[in-house]
Formats: structure tokens, sequence, C-alpha cells
């Protein structure tokens, strides 16, 4: 069984979605991001990690492309041409999307409140906005990123785009919000979900 270590209400939802997605039993540890006891697991104590076995990993999206590597589902194999698309997308979501959200969580209530520079979320909001319109180019008339399978970066940019409404930053009419509907109506996005409320 797998351990997966942090708060629910971090990027921990993402492990717990993917694991509820692979239909994988796992248990909860829902350990605060920096609690002084992850840093032997993880230097920055950054959360999440997941542990299997003796094994630890870190960082969600390793996480989960880890877990789909190893199970064979949510992915296109390695070394295929699908495989580099499907990378594409999750890197493109890692730069475009999450940079923005995470540098503007940054100044809005991770770093000390006197380095904290209130501007920047504008220029946050304004590459956020870029890369949505570039994502709605790219998906298209797709169900999800790769066509009609649902892949490990389908599932990092439902958590980002989530993120975004919580930001206040509403996703545009169109293929994109239809886009996101779908993905949160996927059963194991309401387990997980029900299992972050209950934690």
């Amino acid at each position: 069984m797998y351990t997966v270590i942090g708060s629910p209400k971090s990027r921990a939802i993402r492990v717990m979605w993917m694991l509820e997605e692979l239909g994988e039993p796992y248990t909860l540890d829902p350990k605060p991001p920096r609690d002084p006891s992850l840093v032997a697991l993880n230097p920055t104590a950054k959360v999440p990690i997941l542990k299997d076995g003796d094994a630890i990993v870190i960082d969600s999206v390793a996480i989960c492309q880890y877990l789909a590597d190893k199970h064979g589902k949510l992915t296109f194999p390695a070394g295929t041409i699908d495989r580099a698309h499907q990378d594409s997308f999750t890197q493109f979501a890692v730069d475009e999307l999450e940079g923005a959200l995470w540098t503007t969580a940054k100044h809005t209530f991770v770093l000390p409140k006197d380095i904290r520079i209130e501007a920047v979320k504008v220029v946050c909001k304004y590459d956020y906005d870029r890369g949505l319109a570039a994502l709605s180019t790219r998906l298209a008339d797709k169900t999800y990123v790769m066509g009609d399978q649902f892949t490990v970066p389908d599932l990092i940019i439902g958590h980002l785009l989530g993120w975004g409404l919580s930001t206040r930053w509403p996703i545009p009419e169109g293929n994109l919000d239809a886009y996101f509907e779908r993905i949160r109506a996927r059963p194991a996005y309401k387990t997980a979900l029900a299992r972050r409320e209950a934690a």
C-alpha cells in the first residue's frame, strides 16, 4: 500500500486523485508543508511525498507520472511520439499555468510580508490568461488533451484550473470550461475530494 504524505489541501490532492483513478489503496499522512519532520524525506520540506515500500518519490508531477508508468494506465508508453506530446502538455501546464499560480500564492501568503510584491500578481494573471488561450487552441474539440484518453496532464491541468478559480481567475467559456467540467465530473476526483474533506 502507498502512503501519501502531505495535507490534502496542498498538491497532495493530485496524488490522491491519481491513486483513485488507478484504483490503488493508500493511506494519508496529512502533514503540512514545511513540517520539520519532512526534511529527512525532502530537503525542501515540501509536500506531497509518496512512500512506495522503502522508496520515496517527491514532487507531485513526478509522483503522478511514476504511478501512471508503474501501473500502465493514464499514460502513453515512454519513447513514443504520443508520450512526447503528452509530456509536452504536462510541461506546458507546469510552465504556463502553475508558474503563474504559485508565484501569485507566494506573494499572497507564502513569503514573508516584507518581501511580497503586489504588482507581480498582475503579471502572473497576464501570463495565466495567455496560457489558457494557448491551451484552448491546443485542446480544440478534443475530449482530453491527448484525445479520448484521460492522461497525467489532464489531472494536473484539472487541478490547476481549480486552483485558478480559487484565486478568482475565471475559466473562459467555451471548450475550456466544458473540459474542466468533464474532468471534475470524474468519479475518482470526487472520491479524492471527499477524502480531502474528511481528513
